[in-house]
């Protein structure tokens, strides 16, 4: 099981929060560093504000040497397909080849509102993403020297030149979510990776087996690699487990309930082994507490080795 750290610096984090806890997570050997792509938070007042995501991956990728980085998920609504395919490819080359794409339709219509970006209805926004996806793939896998064009409902290119190029040659994508029939069937198409978002462990492996359908479906033999989200509060014993709960303002049995990876390291690595048995090769932890850089730290000692 890889192990990545994934972040929600909506809810109040500066840029040298993310460094610290980037740089912290690279040192003690995670696979990955991930944040979330929204403008507003969730809950408290979310200061010191918003930081974007992909001003943010861009400095790191200058300031890791080693960790895949990436979006779980960055939104469809908030940038045009073209320019996000510019500034992938960017951070991609300025990293050195370790960017991933998580892209998604976009959920919080507060955030849109917030910051004047329109947010059409479901089916539109479906709609676009799909086309972006399409497009984003397309403008990456174009030869250099040719031009690309597409004509969609909502976009249409003319004679790009497809540029820059990711560093690697097929820059990863990742689609998630728990929908019946158009997620699985994007994830068929364009997604080397499928992400279940914090459910509960045993529907896990129902979404995956959607995905395994959506393939055979499309006529796809490589599945894509399979993987899911779950908050992290571990602790040495019940009683840090249930300060660092406090901290963020949880509920230790209802973390646990609903698939997070939680309790003694022990305890952390048999809820990890639940996630493995459903299919999951990858697991964002949902880091809330941004300033316990402790936290990162354990699990990497405590917990990551046991997994081997």
């Amino acid at each position: 099981m890889r192990l990545a750290i994934f972040t929600e610096p909506q809810q109040g984090a500066s840029y040298q929060d993310l460094l610290a806890v980037a740089q912290t997570a690279e040192n003690a050997g995670f696979d990955g560093f991930f944040r979330s792509d929204h403008y507003l938070t969730m809950g408290g007042d979310g200061r010191p504000g918003p930081t974007d995501a992909w001003v943010t991956l861009a400095g790191l990728a200058l300031q890791t040497s080693r960790i895949r980085l990436g979006t779980l998920v960055t939104s469809g609504t908030f940038r045009y397909p073209g320019p996000l395919a510019v500034s992938v490819a960017q951070v991609d080359q300025m990293s050195g080849g370790r960017v991933e794409l998580g892209l998604g339709a976009g959920w919080f219509d507060a955030e849109h509102s917030a910051y004047g970006i329109p947010f059409p209805s479901v089916g539109e926004r479906f709609d676009r993403l799909e086309e972006q996806l399409e497009i984003i793939d397309g403008l990456f896998r174009t030869p250099v020297g040719e031009t690309y064009d597409f004509t969609g409902k909502h976009y249409r290119f003319a004679d790009s030149p497809a540029l820059p190029k990711p560093a690697q040659e097929r820059l990863p994508f990742i689609v998630g979510g728990k929908g019946a029939k158009r997620t699985p069937a994007l994830a068929a198409r364009f997604a080397a990776e499928f992400n279940t978002p914090f459910v509960k462990q045993a529907e896990v492996a129902p979404l995956f087996q959607r995905v395994r359908e959506a393939c055979a479906a499309a006529g796809r033999t490589d599945l894509p690699v399979f993987s899911s989200a779950a908050v992290l509060c571990v602790g040495r014993d019940e009683a840090e487990v249930k300060r660092r709960a406090a901290a963020i303002g949880r509920d230790v049995e209802e973390m646990r309930e609903n698939g997070g990876i939680v309790g003694t390291p022990d305890q952390a690595v048999e809820a990890i082994g639940r996630y493995a048995e459903a299919g999951a090769t990858r697991l964002f932890l949902q880091t809330l507490d941004l300033s316990d850089l402790d936290h990162v730290e354990l699990v990497a000692s405590a917990v990551a080795p046991q997994l081997a």
